[in-house]
């Protein structure tokens, strides 16, 4: 048996996720040491060990998804069920409802003291740590936008009561939040578009507790030049009773992990969204480390001629499911800009405040205190746009201006805020000190970021 035969996880010798991380790096260090030995100059094969070394660094192994567990068909005898829309209130008021404030302080709390303390050491190690996506768990995340009848913990979508939990979630740590989010992406698409036979099948597995509960992912970008969500180069083409799926998808959180995929991939000339198991043959996974949003352990996922049966088509195949999808993904990012912009918000306002320079905190100066007047100003706005968005989108309303709006002001504007964050904060602000840096890095992604994370 070959070595990365041997870490294909649910075979004889099937790996868990960390031991498969694990082994891979003894694998880089043996190769390593082998193109350090003078045995390969004399038979002639230190070219061929450099340029192994050089691909096992840059790219890792790519290996298998992990084996998944066994989705019962029609697993209960519940009904599915669509959330409901939210009631329009009349009156223009962003106000959380009751049920959103006792949950919104939940999440504050856990990204204080979770999240927050446990995010250099997640962006260091790329991947999220246990005891975050536990406790994630617990609060109920994953089970977020799934109707309360199959489990869900809210009886009308939750877009709205979305927005407020990534923006919490954010003021900890994106990439963090991201990883803790994404597993109810899927469990959010699955409650909006999914069959009866779909949401019986795959929502139970959402309300699981602890190792119990199931890893899923949403995977909607793609590595290419000018990607355009709208136009997946990932290919469904009809085979007999099923469909075959082409494609490469590129920042699948935690894609080493998930069981289930929500893959988007263009069906006829039309945009359309497929479930897909982990265990389908020609499914194949491989770290995808990036700038930012470390901690979310982002992954390349490989899809060559996998099959999937008639019953994989999430939703409809004009095109309306997957744009409503790209947007409420999109939505999701702006919320996760406006909690991480509040954090470099409430970290430079006491620094410039307390620092002092010539006798007098900076703050006393007029560029200091108009960059932060301007900085609390965006942030501002950029919540505005996003709860408005977010409203609408929780009464059921077409939100494509509104989303775009959003993602304009959120792109723009969070990045420009991350970078003042720096600049205000001096050298401070270029070392891993202090989490300015982080978050710098985190925002620069909201405007090139596509899937992960769903409202």
């Amino acid at each position: 048996m070959s070595f990365i035969s041997s870490l294909r996880p649910g075979g004889r010798h099937g790996l868990s996720s960390r031991e498969t991380r694990d082994a891979i790096g003894l694998a880089v260090a043996a190769v390593n040491r082998l193109a350090q030995s003078e045995l390969i100059d004399r038979v002639g094969l230190r070219k061929q060990a450099e340029q192994v070394v050089y691909t096992t660094t840059r790219n890792g192994f790519r290996v298998a998804t992990v084996a998944g567990r066994t989705f019962a068909r029609g697993g209960r005898r519940t009904a599915g069920a669509r959330p409901a829309s939210a009631p329009s209130r009349g009156v223009f008021d962003l106000t959380p409802t009751d049920d959103e404030q006792m949950l919104l302080e939940v999440v504050r709390e856990l990204a204080a003291e979770v999240l927050r303390p446990a995010a250099s050491a997640a962006d260091e190690a790329c991947a999220p740590p246990a005891e975050v996506l536990a406790a994630g768990q617990d609060v109920g995340l994953p089970v977020l936008g799934v109707p309360e009848q199959l489990g869900g913990i809210l009886e009308e979508r939750s877009a709205m009561a979305g927005a407020l939990v990534a923006e919490a979630l954010a003021h900890g740590d994106m990439g963090l939040a991201v990883a803790a989010l994404a597993p109810g992406a899927v469990a959010t698409a699955i409650g909006l578009w999914g069959t009866d036979a779909q949401q019986q099948t795959y929502l139970p597995a959402f309300t699981g507790a602890g190792s119990d509960a199931l890893v899923a992912a949403l995977a909607v970008a793609e590595p290419r030049v000018l990607f355009d969500p709208f136009e997946p180069a990932t290919t469904a083409r009809r085979d007999g009773d099923g469909f075959v799926l082409d494609g490469v998808k590129s920042a699948v959180v935690r894609g080493a992990d998930a069981e289930l995929f929500v893959v988007t991939a263009t069906l006829d000339g039309t945009p359309a969204l497929f479930i897909v198991e982990s265990g389908a043959d020609g499914l194949e996974v491989e770290a995808d480390p990036s700038m930012g949003v470390r901690a979310a352990g982002l992954s390349r996922l490989h899809l060559t001629g996998v099959r999937v049966g008639a019953d994989a088509l999430l939703g409809d195949t004009d095109g309306t499911a997957h744009a409503e999808c790209v947007r409420l993904s999109r939505l999701a990012w702006c919320a996760l800009a406006v909690g991480t912009a509040q954090a470099v918000l409430d970290y430079v306002l006491p620094y410039v405040n307390e620092r002092e320079a010539f006798g007098e905190p900076i703050s006393h100066r007029q560029s200091v205190a108009f960059m932060v007047a301007d900085m609390a100003i965006e942030v501002q706005a950029m919540r505005l746009l996003t709860w408005r968005a977010a409203s609408r989108a929780a009464r059921g309303e077409d939100v494509a201006r509104e989303v775009g709006l959003a993602r304009q002001l959120c792109a723009e504007k969070g990045m420009r805020i991350g970078l003042d964050g720096v600049q205000l904060l001096g050298g401070h602000g270029f070392v891993k000190e202090h989490p300015v840096e982080r978050w710098y890095r985190d925002l620069r992604a909201v405007g090139v970021m596509e899937g992960a994370v769903l409202l």
